[in-house]
């Protein structure tokens, strides 16, 4: 793959801070770098998958919403650009708390996202987390 990695790089640090936020209820930061254009997919980790723009963002402020008082760590394994087009993979590591909730669940995600340069930023169009040592077929 040809490395077209411009801004790239800051891109995937502004992606942690968006996902800090987002265990924290804040939906906000990642608005600010989701696609409001086609194609748009988020794959759930519980298996299920919405499409478009609109349903996308709609999914990320309901599941924002769940959220309180949690921490995350995002280790990125790879990146990658060409073109238009740039990926990370990962995992996705959090301690949350649900909202009216006092428990703190753990979870481990294995992380692919794909974005799309849109003018002059990197959009979040694919999102795939998928629970780490758990695979459904």
């Amino acid at each position: 793959m040809e490395d077209n990695l411009d801004g790239l790089d800051q891109f995937i640090r502004t992606r942690e801070d968006v996902a800090r936020a987002f265990v924290n209820g804040q939906i906000a930061p990642l608005l600010n770098i989701v696609t409001r254009a086609l194609p748009a997919t988020f794959f759930g980790p519980d298996g299920d998958s919405v499409q478009g723009a609109i349903p996308v963002l709609s999914r990320y402020e309901r599941d924002a919403g769940l959220f309180e008082s949690s921490s995350t760590d995002i280790e990125v394994l790879h990146t990658g650009a060409s073109g238009d087009y740039a990926f990370w993979v990962g995992f996705q590591r959090a301690k949350v708390r649900l909202i009216n909730s006092q428990e703190t669940v753990s979870f481990n995600l294995r992380v692919t996202e794909l974005f799309r340069k849109e003018g002059h930023e990197w959009k979040l169009i694919t999102a795939m987390p998928i629970p780490a040592g758990r695979f459904r077929c």
